[in-house]
């Protein structure tokens, strides 16, 4: 896997996400402490079999996300990719976001 250009990436930055460094970020605010958790736990399935894990920051009911491919010091294809999949993810929990 090869890091992106930039324009490669602003061309295939899916929606919500912004690029900050060698990141792809995403914040979310969720209802309750207990929705941002429970959101979590989901999550944390999908990057377990996607072998693909997002830095998370979690701050009461917000929550940060930040994917890099470490091996490539940068933002690659499976960032892109494991983006959208959240980005599906996030479409299930929207009546628990605020």
């Amino acid at each position: 896997m090869t890091r992106l250009s930039r324009e490669d990436i602003e061309r295939s930055l899916p929606n919500g996400w912004r690029v900050e460094g060698d990141y792809l970020v995403r914040d979310l605010e969720f209802k309750t402490f207990m929705d941002c958790i429970a959101f979590i736990n989901e999550l944390a399935g999908l990057a377990e079999s996607e072998e693909h894990h997002p830095d998370m920051l979690i701050v009461w009911k917000h929550l940060t996300l930040r994917l890099t491919t470490h091996d490539e010091g940068g933002i690659t294809e499976l960032d892109i990719k494991m983006a959208n999949l959240i980005n599906g993810l996030i479409e299930k929990w929207k009546d628990r976001l605020a």
